[in-house]
This record gives C-alpha cells, sequence and structure tokens, in this order.
C-alpha cells in the first residue's frame, strides 16, 4: 500500500435486494492521509451506501476496502477501533445530558477514567457547549445537538473520520463551529470523509471532492482545479449541475 494512502476502495459494488441496478457500480478511488474529501452527488447517487459500506454499516456485493493498511472484510475489529462515524440522523439518548450520552459512548470506544472526562471537556469547549453539557438532549436547539453528535464520534481520536450531512438544517453560527472543529481536527492528523448538499462548504472545506451519480464516479479532483479547468463553471456547484443535471431528484 502507498504510504500516502489511507483509504483505497476498489471496484466496489453494491446491489440491494430486489434492484436489478447496482446503488453503486464498480467504483474505485484512493484518499490520502490528512485530507478532507468531500464524497458529493445528488439524492439516490449512490453516496450514502458507499459512506455506509466504508463505515462498516453493511457489506459490499463485491469489492475491496481497505483503510490504513487494512483490508477491511478481514479484520472489522482492528478498522473500528481507528475511524470515527458521524451519522446524519442524531445518535444520542434523548433523555441523557450530554455529559452522560458521551460517558456511555466513550465506554463503548475503551474509554474510561480521566482520560474519557478530559476527552468529554475538551472537545465541548471547543464546540461552545460546556454551559449546557448537564442539560437533557430533549432540550438542545438542532445545531447543539448536531455538535455533541460530531463529539460522540471522535472521543476515541480516529485516524478517519466519516461525516454524513454533519451541518444539514442548522443554524449558520453552529455550522460555522463544526466546520472551523473539523479543520482543527485535520491540522491534527484526522483524515476527513464527509458527504453534503452545501457546494459551497464542500468547495472551501474539501481538499478532494468525487462526485457520483447514478452509482457511478463522474468527476473527482481538487475543488479550485476542476473549477479552472471547467470552460464555463465559476464555482463547484456549477461543475455539479453540469454534470449531475437540474432535473428534481427525490
Amino acid at each position: 500500500m502507498n504510504q500516502d494512502k489511507i483509504v483505497i476502495v476498489k471496484n466496489l459494488t453494491k446491489f440491494y435486494k430486489g434492484s436489478p441496478t447496482p446503488a453503486v457500480n464498480n467504483i474505485s478511488f484512493e484518499i490520502n492521509k490528512n485530507e478532507i474529501f468531500g464524497l458529493l452527488g445528488p439524492n439516490g447517487a449512490g453516496k450514502t451506501t458507499t459512506i455506509s459500506i466504508l463505515c462498516g454499516l453493511f457489506p459490499p456485493t463485491s469489492g475491496q476496502i481497505l483503510i490504513d493498511g487494512i483490508v477491511k472484510n478481514h479484520h472489522s475489529e482492528k478498522i473500528k477501533n481507528i475511524i470515527g462515524v458521524v451519522p446524519q440522523d442524531i445518535a444520542l439518548y434523548q433523555s441523557l445530558t450530554a455529559r452522560e450520552n458521551l460517558m456511555f459512548i466513550g465506554t463503548m470506544y475503551g474509554l474510561k477514567g480521566l482520560h474519557l472526562r478530559n476527552r468529554i471537556e475538551e472537545s465541548i469547549e471547543m464546540l461552545g457547549l460546556t454551559a449546557n453539557i448537564d442539560k437533557r438532549i430533549a432540550t438542545y436547539s438542532g445545531g447543539m445537538k448536531r455538535r455533541v453528535n460530531l463529539v460522540a464520534g471522535i472521543l476515541h481520536s480516529p485516524k478517519v473520520l466519516f461525516l454524513d450531512e454533519p451541518t444539514v438544517g442548522i443554524d449558520v453560527q453552529s455550522r460555522n463551529v463544526i466546520i472551523e472543529y473539523l479543520k482543527t481536527l485535520n491540522s491534527q492528523g484526522t483524515t476527513i470523509i464527509y458527504t453534503s448538499h452545501h457546494m459551497e462548504e464542500a468547495e472551501n472545506l474539501c481538499t478532494k471532492v468525487l462526485i457520483i451519480d447514478k452509482g457511478e464516479i463522474v468527476t473527482s479532483g481538487n475543488p479550485q482545479e476542476l473549477i479552472c479547468n471547467s470552460n464555463n463553471c465559476i464555482n463547484l456547484e456549477g461543475i455539479f449541475l453540469n454534470l449531475t443535471g437540474k432535473d428534481l431528484r427525490d
């Protein structure tokens, strides 16, 4: 394995039961260490399927995945220790406080004692939640829940962090806090892989993007380079619409 590659995907294909066409069709790509990698596409393009397979939520129909040099199918438990996952749905217990949620989730990662408490305190502080750490999640705003959801995925200091729409449906202030925190994590060595429908956000944040549609790769590269090499697009959104069309997707 190339030492600069932390994720290698080869000929990944996924058929869902009863479907004659693949959700993901024989795609291959590589992600460098310390990259912020945007997996983009319209609804139904296959991006959530791809990221779910990479996270281990379900198996591919065929293909190979290596994460940090480990073949995913053979050493899934080892891979679980080096990846973090922040799902689009809020994966928190509403009746518990933020601290109680994070203490429970931290123990699931094998963390305990002072180390766990310090990880919670420092992460909560960076995301502006210290004053509310002992309030129940049910009382939180959408943006606050998103921030706690993010902390839950990084308590064990993963090498690779997967995020599915981490800023969907939240206010500008919370989005800004989350983006700045992701930049900090990346500067500390965390490789970030995320999906988003916010093209401006992806353009400004990502070092590389991969756009898929109908289960196939339509383009990939550094956002600024893609824009410069385009004849008529001034931003990533324009490239996205040119490649995937303007028809509504359900």
